[in-house]
């Protein structure tokens, strides 16, 4: 189903003729300034709530995504194809052997508080990532291989490596202002959630916050893209999905995201509401134990040892019917699951050989739990090297209905091969995760046109320092073979072999057997045109509006039957100069004549 969303429109001349008249003639209608009750007020249920507000400690999608729309990165992703583009910085470029990056910093912008953004914030910023292991918990592995980073010059930026680095331009760490940052004494527990408004240079400007229920953010009138239409963007957390959608219907909520095709079906035909369901940018997995541990080499948490036997892993696996899945708990609405990687990206995507695959084979699994050792006894259940029964945890999301559904076609096949199965549905499984204390969980990542962040998460150096910390490991997983190609993957240059490198990664991820992908998800999800006229998809041909590689979609979305649509209100065209950006907006129309300043702003 077609989304109304931005269109670029190649053609010059004949628009910038248009445009004008357009603008000029606007200009001399006098428009009446709105009330206060008329305020727009762009809603978004979601159904994950915030873990830090901390740009250096979140890790959770919402917080991530609203990082993004409170402060700027060096560089973006296009929506149209999330090639790099411009962000805070204007331009990039390398030294010949690649350990030395220059970045010019865009001169003239503003922090909220009016100080200027400088190269200075964005030095101290990753400075102190590199200094301070608590600030780089977050997104510390996009500067463990900095050695130096200096501020030349207020618009100058110098990164200098260890060694080459290929994703430079994907730097997906958001840049914050040294005057207020600098104050924090402990990043491991500085929150960002005290003083309103945060400061930032966003689009977006954090004005309020409750955990577990809310987040409101006001538009940044100095934004230099252009300030957002809607009055204020409030992202409002629901328990309950139903209870979401409800508030949907009533008008309530402006969009919700992360849909059951229940859901999804229910909402189709309704008047005032648009479903959108696209290729999502998510995989979703099974993940095991695989023995709990830190970076000194101290073991923890209550894992079954069994699951450190790699036969039984794959064993598992291969009694996991994953089309039964689609077609039942998805209902169609994502694709099987196979490499660590979506094929959205399709550069990096995966798919394992004929001989390689671990196809859905109950018999083989059987006999490949005989040939570990773990036979049935004579009440036909298998047991472990202590005489005892087994039966794994699950770790599951309470408020997540596939976990639930899911778990409960693993409990049935798991079953014929004699294991038991009890889930784990909490509220909050970070805990007992950081802990080790789960033998399998369902798992889930977010994947950016540059994969390095999901990738390493899975290395040794991700470990925590000690049990007692918190490091940047997903699953506890630390194997030498696989360190040595994300080392490779790292430095590689030449798209063709780098993506060989990170296709070889997948593979020893499917073949360790830690991490069964079981579905790519589509991003199903819906908003009321009623109250969003127009909002932009990423990618816009066909793609997710909740959680994208920018700022893209709470950026552009316009206001319906806004002061800004023309008197018709049929169209909901929305005419004005942006930035120095004619724009023109309506009727699933963007037209975007560069100016000179910002030249590659999306090119």
């Amino acid at each position: 189903m077609q989304l109304n969303r931005h269109v670029r429109v190649r053609t010059r001349t004949p628009l910038l003729l248009i445009a004008v008249l357009l603008i000029l003639s606007a200009a001399l209608v006098p428009r009446p300034a709105a009330a206060a009750d008329d305020k727009k007020v762009l809603t978004v249920a979601v159904s994950q709530s915030v873990d830090s507000l901390s740009p250096f400690l979140a890790s959770r999608l919402v917080s991530t995504s609203i990082h993004r729309l409170m402060y700027e990165y060096l560089t973006n992703y296009d929506p149209e194809d999330a090639h790099a583009i411009p962000g805070l910085a204007t331009k990039w470029t390398s030294s010949a052997d690649k350990l030395t990056w220059t970045y010019t910093i865009r001169s003239g912008t503003e922090w909220s508080d009016g100080e200027p953004v400088t190269a200075e914030d964005a030095a101290w910023t990753f400075n102190t990532m590199m200094t301070d292991e608590d600030a780089a918990t977050a997104n510390g592995s996009f500067v463990a291989n900095f050695k130096k980073v200096t501020a030349t010059s207020p618009t100058q930026l110098v990164i200098e490596l260890n060694e080459p680095q290929a994703t430079m331009a994907a730097l997906d760490v958001p840049i914050v202002p040294k005057h207020i940052w600098e104050n924090v004494e402990d990043f491991s527990t500085f929150n960002n959630d005290e003083d309103f408004p945060v400061v930032g240079n966003g689009p977006y400007i954090l004005t309020g916050y409750k955990a577990d229920s809310y987040v409101r953010l006001e538009p940044n009138k100095n934004f230099w893209r252009g300030a957002p239409e809607f009055d204020e963007l409030l992202f409002k957390y629901y328990k309950d999905g139903d209870a979401a959608v409800a508030a949907l219907q009533k008008g309530e909520v402006s969009f919700v995201g992360d849909l059951t095709p229940a859901q999804a079906s229910a909402l189709e035909d309704q008047q005032d509401i648009k479903v959108n369901d696209a290729p999502g940018r998510r995989f979703y997995a099974l993940a095991t134990n695989p023995g709990a541990r830190a970076a000194n080499g101290e073991t923890f948490g209550n894992g079954d040892p069994s699951l450190l036997d790699q036969r039984v892993r794959q064993a598992l696996f291969m009694a996991v019917d994953r089309t039964t899945l689609i077609d039942r708990v998805f209902q169609g609405h994502a694709v099987e699951g196979e490499g660590y990687i979506p094929p959205r990206f399709s550069t990096y995507y995966w798919e394992p050989s004929d001989d390689q695959e671990l196809a859905y084979d109950p018999a083989q699994a059987a006999r490949l739990l005989d040939q570990a050792g773990y036979r049935k006894n004579g009440d036909g259940q298998r047991v472990g090297k202590d005489g005892k029964p087994i039966n794994y945890r699950i770790l599951c999301h309470a408020t997540d209905p596939e976990d639930k559904a899911v778990g409960q076609y693993l409990k049935e096949w798991w079953a014929d091969l004699g294991i038991g199965v009890t889930l784990d549905c909490l509220d909050n499984v970070s805990d007992p995760w950081l802990a080790g204390d789960y033998d399998l969980a369902f798992d889930g990542w977010s994947v950016n046109p540059d994969p390095d962040f999901v990738l390493s998460i899975h290395t040794c150096g991700a470990l925590p320092a000690t049990p007692d910390d918190v490091g940047a490991t997903d699953n506890f997983i630390c194997d030498e073979t696989y360190d040595e190609l994300y080392a490779r993957q790292l430095a590689e240059y030449d798209p063709a072999k780098r993506a060989d490198l990170v296709k070889q990664m997948e593979s020893r991820l499917y073949d360790l057997g830690y991490m069964n992908v079981m579905a790519y998800p589509n991003a199903v999800e819906a908003y009321r045109t009623d109250q969003i006229a127009s909002i932009t998809t990423m990618p816009e041909d066909a793609g997710n509006i909740y959680g994208q590689d920018g700022y893209w979609s709470w950026w552009s979305a316009v206001p319906a039957a806004s002061d800004a649509d023309d008197s018709s209100g049929s169209t909901g065209v929305v005419v004005g100069i942006v930035s120095g950006v004619v724009v023109l907006v309506g009727a699933g129309v963007f037209f975007g004549l560069r100016r000179r300043a910002t030249a590659d702003d999306r090119e």
